[in-house]
């Protein structure tokens, strides 16, 4: 497999350090507010990066942290008149409810950054030792980045030209304008932490660095996040971890591209700001999944009311073709004929291709496009009078490629299912005793529903239309 690096503007060949596992971290949400949808890109491309490692049958430690102490995050209490405590504990909460709709994972730690005090507060004192990082008068500790000689190798920006954007804010005591914040001195009212330097809180690159040597060793495998990050999130994550342990941070950085809305940049001010629990309430969960999917990771997503009903109408598709297989499943008897055996070699070309998609740079797009011509097969080879063992083979090979890139994974309302199939039975009853005027009624009451029927040789079936 090869995965774009960011460190080294490359693809490359994707080797862990031990041979058979991964190690991964992914910089989760600072808990303040819903996440919105361009949060939910990041969340779905890495745990499809998740499974399919764990496809090709490696081990994956997946950790992804929730920052819920932070400077948002102490704003929202004082307008809510509550503690950050919380307001941290609620969006948690309320980010799980989204993550768990969106069919992600729950990471194998997801640690918070006030549970990391100690490793935050030792990782600060070694760079202070070692003369990296350096206490102001006021109590905060900032990060030297003149004595890091590699500082901009992630966002490949030379340190001259990234000072000459830099600013000094009113409170802070830089040596340099482009030093930043590792500990941050308390205000009063603020939550606080003891430390050597001041009662404070950590700064908001530090917890990473903390957490991702605590929870997966000093060298990681892998570092993941969206573009946003690279600067100067992941490039500050880089220079404390190097400078504090002495050997390398990660050895790949994956980073998704943006979201755009209408084609233009999401923001407040446009008013072209969406939650994924508002769109979620309107479209489903897994429209916005295959939206994150449909894709490269790395190109610009645009979102747009016409784009998520496109993605509706595919999903349709694949349960379409789910639904097909159930229905065939328990129906057929057999074993494979032999004109059915060259069908199952095709699908196994379709599992290659599959495999092949992914292999390079993780290209669900391309993935994606060979499920569904994987569905145009399935669809073709059911509507032969198949074998029992075809539809076995054909529901093995559609589960086995939506399970990897998690879709198709909405349970049938079986009470509604329980509806139709009595109404269905008793249209079936008046054919039979020739009332064509109550199966034509029976009929237009499904179709009311939405529910398209079809006679088949091995009985009727129903679909959404």
């Amino acid at each position: 497999m090869k995965i774009y690096n960011t460190l080294t503007r490359k693809k490359e060949e994707l080797v862990p350090i031990k041979e058979g596992e991964f190690k991964i971290y992914a910089c989760g949400p600072t808990v303040y507010n819903y996440i919105h949808i361009g949060n939910s890109r990041p969340i779905c491309v890495f745990d499809v990066l998740r499974r399919y490692l764990e496809y090709r049958g490696n081990k994956v430690t997946y950790v992804q942290n929730f920052t819920d102490i932070d400077d948002k995050i102490i704003k929202r209490a004082n307008e809510e008149g509550t503690d950050y405590l919380t307001v941290s504990e609620k969006y948690i909460k309320e980010y799980k409810t989204d993550a768990k709709g969106l069919n992600v994972r729950d990471a194998d730690v997801h640690p918070r950054a006030t549970e990391n005090m100690d490793e935050i507060i030792d990782i600060i004192s070694t760079l202070v030792e070692k003369g990296y990082a350096y206490r102001a008068e006021n109590g905060d500790v900032y990060f030297r980045t003149n004595k890091f000689e590699e500082y901009g190798k992630l966002s490949h920006q030379p340190l001259d030209d990234l000072k000459a954007g830099a600013r000094i804010s009113v409170g802070e005591m830089k040596e340099d304008p482009m030093d930043f914040a590792v500990w941050k001195a308390a205000k009063p009212g603020e939550p606080f932490w003891e430390s050597p330097w001041s009662n404070g809180r950590p700064g908001w690159h530090i917890e990473c660095s903390a957490m991702a040597r605590r929870y997966l060793g000093e060298t990681i495998d892998m570092h993941c996040g969206g573009q946003d990050l690279v600067f100067p999130h992941h490039e500050n994550e880089i220079a404390q971890s190097e400078c504090c342990n002495g050997v390398p941070f990660a050895h790949y950085w994956m980073h998704n591209g943006y979201i755009n809305v209408d084609n233009q940049k999401m923001s407040k001010s446009k008013g072209n700001f969406f939650t994924t629990r508002d769109v979620a309430a309107k479209y489903g969960y897994e429209p916005i999944r295959y939206l994150m999917l449909s894709s490269h990771y790395r190109s610009p997503i645009n979102y747009s009311i016409e784009i998520i009903e496109q993605c509706k109408s595919a999903l349709e598709r694949l349960y379409n073709c789910r639904d097909n297989i159930g229905f065939m499943l328990g129906k057929a008897s057999g074993t494979l004929t032999d004109s059915e055996r060259s069908v199952v070699d095709k699908y196994n070309n379709y599992r290659e291709k599959f495999i092949e998609a992914m292999d390079d740079d993780l290209n669900t797009a391309d993935a994606i496009s060979v499920v569904f011509e994987l569905v145009r097969e399935i669809n073709t080879a059911l509507a032969n009078s198949p074998s029992a063992e075809l539809v076995e083979k054909s529901n093995e090979i559609f589960t086995e490629l939506t399970d990897v890139l998690g879709l198709v994974y909405v349970d049938k309302d079986a009470s509604l299912d329980e509806e139709i199939e009595k109404l269905i039975a008793r249209r079936t009853e008046a054919r039979k005793n020739k009332d064509w005027a109550t199966a034509d009624k029976i009929r237009d009451q499904l179709k009311e529903m939405n529910i398209v029927v079809e006679d088949t040789p091995q009985g009727i079936k129903w679909h959404k239309a």
